[in-house]
């Protein structure tokens, strides 16, 4: 449900004390925080809430917490740390007294990430709101800008065939569990035995052994594969969560370690690609390719990002792994990756009234962008 709104009172308490009248109005984070316009990052958010459930955590305080995370590079247990011992962190995520314990749990911050996905483009926007209000980022540093790729690694373990096939067992089994659907067999205990002892065969380079583990592995995923289809054929709701990752499932079944053609690297992330790096020490990376937009002159306050994009599905130096046509790539799951220009640098953006001379949050920006 969506959060309440915090409010602040005014009023005095006689056991707590007001947090404006311990810190000092002039601290860089207490000028931030006026700033910042909570109110539309607050409306913005709302989408992303069901209409059941308890209220959530206020949008002020998480979306505090992963500015003040970002802005002095901490873990999400550091910034709860910090945040009980530091009047400056409270205040700037809404306070009104000062708290000896913290309110919320850490997880809360890893499920607010995974709520806002794309929607964490809008603190940038407004960050490069502020800058220009405050005279960190001119309208002149935006006359050029500088498109680089790099990539981003994925948070994902070395894809071997025994993982990836232990992986897609335990995800089917996971999501039939989730939905009701009654197996007949998990083969969870078999499967995590197979997937160890391939490890151990093919470290000792006992490879006859290592394979008929992997044999293992991909029979039992197939007689689950087969046993899901069998469980949901007619039902048109448990026919649409099982498609995707059933489709998942069979490719791992189906691929083999050194085939040609594309290859799917992680169950719960196919987006991740084997991207050749060249380096003697790690050929090999994988993850996404992601694009970053900066401005080609150092403003007054720094260097700003004024853009950065995920963009799967468009390498350019990859491991031999061509384009397969067994399963089709964009799945709903993934982000779009078409080309970007410089002017879709601002185009998730709020947009300024025409009286307002900040460029930013607005689509108008008139760039000419220097591809690096």
């Amino acid at each position: 449900m969506r959060p309440k709104k915090s409010e602040t009172t005014g009023e005095g308490d006689l056991f707590r004390a007001r947090l404006d009248q311990i810190i000092n109005p002039k601290h860089e984070l207490v000028q931030l925080a006026g700033w910042i316009d909570w109110a539309w990052i607050d409306q913005e958010i709302v989408p992303l809430h069901s209409g059941n459930g308890r209220p959530g955590v206020e949008t002020r305080f998480m979306i505090g917490l992963l500015l003040l995370k970002s802005i002095y590079r901490l873990s999400d247990e550091a910034v709860c740390e910090r945040w009980v011992e530091n009047p400056y962190f409270q205040f700037f995520t809404g306070e009104e007294f000062f708290q000896h314990e913290f309110p919320h749990e850490r997880s809360g911050l890893s499920h607010w990430r995974k709520r806002l996905g794309d929607k964490l483009e809008l603190l940038l926007a407004e960050s490069l709101r502020v800058a220009h209000e405050a005279g960190a980022l001119r309208s002149q540093d935006l006359k050029r800008v500088t498109v680089d790729t790099t990539v981003q690694p994925k948070a994902i373990t070395f894809p071997t065939d025994a993982k990836l096939l232990h992986a897609a067992i335990k995800g089917l089994n996971r999501l039939a569990s989730r939905h009701g659907v009654r197996l007949r067999q998990s083969y969870s205990r078999v499967a995590k035995a197979a997937a160890m002892m391939a490890g151990r065969y093919a470290h000792a380079k006992q490879f006859k052994r290592h394979q008929r583990q992997l044999r293992t592995l991909r029979s039992r995923l197939g007689r689950i594969i087969r046993d899901i289809r069998r469980k949901i054929e007619g039902q048109p709701a448990l026919e649409e969560a099982f498609a995707l990752p059933l489709g998942r499932a069979a490719q791992i079944r189906s691929q083999q370690q050194r085939q040609r053609g594309w290859k799917l690297y992680s169950f719960h992330a196919p987006e991740v690609e084997c991207i050749g790096k060249g380096k003697a020490s790690a050929p090999y990376e994988f993850g996404v390719k992601a694009s970053v937009v900066t401005a080609n002159r150092r403003a007054p306050g720094g260097q700003f990002v004024l853009h950065a994009r995920a963009l799967p599905d468009t390498l350019t130096t990859v491991t031999p792994c061509a384009r397969s046509s067994t399963i089709p790539r964009h799945s709903p799951d993934v982000r779009s990756s078409e080309p970007m220009s410089t002017r879709d640098t601002a185009a998730t953006t709020r947009k300024i009234p025409a009286a307002s001379s900040s460029p930013a949050r607005s689509a108008g920006y008139s760039a000419s962008s220097s591809a690096s």
